[in-house]
């Protein structure tokens, strides 16, 4: 079955999650076995059940709107709930007013932490974000008081790329100094002679919904349009006139860059002095999607030495921006304070989507937009911990190990278990496993609620089989195994005699462990990071990869070694607690005996 594209049809009832503190409210949600069984079993019909407790189902609930809404969401909001509009709260007066509210809805000014859900006394049932980013929301506070906290993701979409585009020329032309400077009396035509967009490059790095929107009104403008996105559907690409390169390509060849990734661990600060002395010499920079992105003082460097000629920047790592920043204040960079979705039509697509999602939680129902999970059973969680943990690593560790270029599209994950189908829902172990696949290029947040909603939008196929053991059921899983179909690998080894990407695990004394990449078997523990080698079997590997790693500070904290025969070939499995220098890792590299080799973050 296919379990990213064919999510069961939910009936619930119409109800508010609304309670009074001390009737403390239950949800709970079971959800159809999407597994294949390798032995024929009889399965049973599993059926989504919602529940909430309320002192009265005629009551309706109260959403507190702390930050200014557009009429539309207000409009709907209240057809459905008593709303409360009180903007510019301190803390302490949101503290006190959230203990009377059902919802919660915020922009980026007001924080809702800790504080805030232990002050609603088990109220508190959804915090919506009109917008998308979810900073200022503490999501592992909300999780662990039961609230589900949804966002906006979609509204502000041609707002941002119209943004971009209007940065863009804006730059090109130098249209913000030359005000400054007519402004001031001056008249100054030969100073900000401008370049022409027709027939540049421009790079779109990540190419979601912003990024395809201004790639679409770029090549309007007669430019040639090339992207990087790891996950990027070539077949949407081309409908757009787009080629899809690697990143070194995409930053060597392009005369404007254009940034719409996400900030994740993977792309902070992803432009630095390395990547700028990769770049064509005079490239622009235009970024609408993160501050962390660029690495501010890297880029002033690349300004004052003429490899970057101009940038054009709505976001800063730090906002605002301190008043005597250099970047800020450098004469070549156009500055806006972070401006993308600031349309009136943005606002009120924001509002209407916020507030749907809202009314929709209230509701019971399980909101796509969610960016955490509702409560499971604990003792659910208690015996399925160390799998999820397994599971989401497990995602990890292939995504890693895709080559660049390579979109992931179709996953198979197998379940090697003694027990009956009716005694395991793999639901929470896909979605974690879909959690690792996406989220380390991704800002979506996957969970329980929108996992598959996820996978389903990124065109990722995934299927799932069950491998039915004999022995005790003790324990819910024997080992998971996690399979990439057609795409390439950056470590050749992990492809399975199939021509699949294949990594497989299993939880050893509550610990996950690696036990099989590709068609070599190790064991390894998933902590920290791992380091994987394809060698030649001989003697003294294993003390001279330890060796250059103690030599560097680099903490071992496991090491096994699988083999097909002696004296052939062998993949070393290593465990590290640091990330290896570039160095270190380049004199691994050089070892003769070792063939490949390859870094994997966990």
């Amino acid at each position: 079955m296919m379990a990213s594209l064919k999510t069961p049809t939910l009936k619930t009832p119409s109800f508010a999650l609304s309670s009074k503190p001390r009737l403390p409210s239950a949800f709970s949600a079971a959800f159809p076995n999407t597994a294949r069984f390798s032995r024929s079993q009889p399965q049973r019909r599993r059926f989504l059940i919602v529940t909430a407790s309320s002192s009265s189902f005629s009551n309706k609930p109260t959403v507190l709107v702390a930050e200014k809404l557009g009429e539309a969401g207000l409009t709907l909001l209240k057809e459905f709930a008593n709303v409360d509009c009180s903007y510019n709260l301190s803390p302490e007066e949101l503290c006190t007013k959230i203990s009377l509210c059902d919802a919660l809805i915020v922009r980026s000014g007001t924080k809702v932490n800790r504080e805030v859900f232990e002050s609603s006394g088990g109220r508190l049932k959804v915090v919506g974000r009109a917008g998308v980013g979810i900073d200022n929301v503490d999501l592992s506070a909300a999780t662990e008081h039961g609230c589900l906290v949804v966002n906006a993701p979609t509204a502000n979409t041609v707002a941002a790329a119209e943004h971009g585009i209007a940065l863009l020329a804006a730059m090109a032309r130098n249209v913000a100094q030359a005000d400054a400077s007519v402004k001031a009396g001056k008249w100054q035509r030969n100073k900000y002679v401008g370049v022409s967009l027709v027939g540049k490059t421009l790079a779109v790095l990540g190419f979601g919904k912003v990024g395809s929107e201004v790639a679409r009104r770029a090549k309007g403008l007669g430019m040639h349009v090339i992207a990087h996105d790891p996950y990027a559907p070539a077949d949407r690409a081309r409908a757009i006139g787009v080629e899809l390169v690697s990143f070194d390509e995409a930053i060597a060849t392009a005369d404007f860059i254009s940034l719409h990734m996400p900030l994740t661990p993977a792309t902070n600060k992803m432009l630095n002095d390395e990547t700028f002395a990769k770049m064509k010499k005079g490239v622009r920079i235009v970024n609408v999607a993160r501050g962390g992105v660029i690495d501010e003082e890297a880029l002033v460097r690349a300004l004052d030495a003429g490899t970057v000629a101009q940038a054009a920047l709505d976001v800063f790592s730090e906002e605002p921006p301190k008043q005597d920043s250099k970047l800020v204040q450098h004469e070549r960079v156009t500055v806006t304070p972070h401006l993308g979705a600031s349309t009136m039509e943005a606002q009120e697509g924001v509002a209407i989507e916020i507030a749907e999602a809202v009314v929709g939680a209230l509701k019971g129902e399980l909101a796509a937009t969610a960016v955490n999970a509702p409560m499971v059973p604990a003792e659910v969680l208690t015996e399925l911990k160390p799998y999820v943990e397994l599971a989401e690593k497990l995602g990890r560790l292939a995504v890693q190990l895709v080559a660049g270029g390579s979109g992931v599209k179709t996953v198979k994950v197998s379940y090697a278990s003694s027990r009956a189908p009716d005694d395991l829902d793999t639901r929470l172990l896909r979605a974690m496993i879909t959690k690792g696949i996406i989220e380390p290029i991704s800002s979506v947040f996957v969970n329980l609620v929108n996992a598959d909603y996820t996978a389903k939008q990124r065109g990722l196929r995934i299927t799932e089989e069950r491998i039915l053991l004999d022995g005790s059921p003790e324990s819910p899983l024997e080992s998971i195994q996690v399979q990439i179909a057609n795409v390439e690998s950056k470590f050749a080894s992990a492809m399975s005699e199939s021509g699949e990407i294949k990594v497989e695990g299993r939880v050893k004394d509550g610990i996950p462990h690696l036990t099989k990449v590709g068609s070599f078997e190790v064991d390894v523990s998933l902590e920290g990071s791992i380091i994987l080698c394809r060698q030649v079997d001989q003697p003294g590997m294993i003390g001279t990869v330890g060796s250059i790693l103690g030599e560097e500070n680099v903490n071992v904290s496991f090491m096994s070694v699988g083999r097909v025969a002696p004296r052939k070939h062998a993949v070393m499995a290593i465990g590290v607690d640091e990330q290896p220098s570039k160095e270190t890792l380049k004199r691994i590299g050089e070892v003769p005996a070792i063939e490949e080799f390859v870094f994997l973050k966990l």
